[in-house]
């Protein structure tokens, strides 16, 4: 009966040792370089150069960038999506081919 008390002891104790950590949590790593400013207001007419593109992760990002915006989403035709404004966010709407149609903050 001791023995057994002690094996599920020492199996908590190694559970209990593997939700702790010794090092701090690391960063997220940024998924590329950005010059924009973190909370930068968004300028969608700097943005406009995207349009007719296709929307692959660069020309998003460069997009993203040459606009000010902090974050960028691309709106899909029937997507879902909040409406709220958010003065830092750049919207890049694409066609059912993935191409940019319209560039603009919100």
């Amino acid at each position: 009966m001791r023995s057994r008390l002690w094996a599920v002891a020492a199996l908590a104790a190694l559970g209990l040792a593997g939700c702790s950590s010794l090092a701090p949590p690391k960063k997220p790593v940024p998924i590329g370089t950005s010059t924009a400013p973190v909370g930068g207001v968004c300028d969608a007419q700097a943005a406009q150069w995207a349009v007719g593109k296709s929307a692959t992760g660069q020309v998003i990002e460069q997009a993203r960038v040459r606009a000010g915006a902090r974050m960028a989403r691309v709106l899909h035709p029937g997507q879902v999506v909040t409406l709220e404004f958010d003065a830092e966010r750049l919207n890049l709407g694409v066609n059912a081919t993935g191409v940019v149609i319209s560039a603009r903050c919100g």
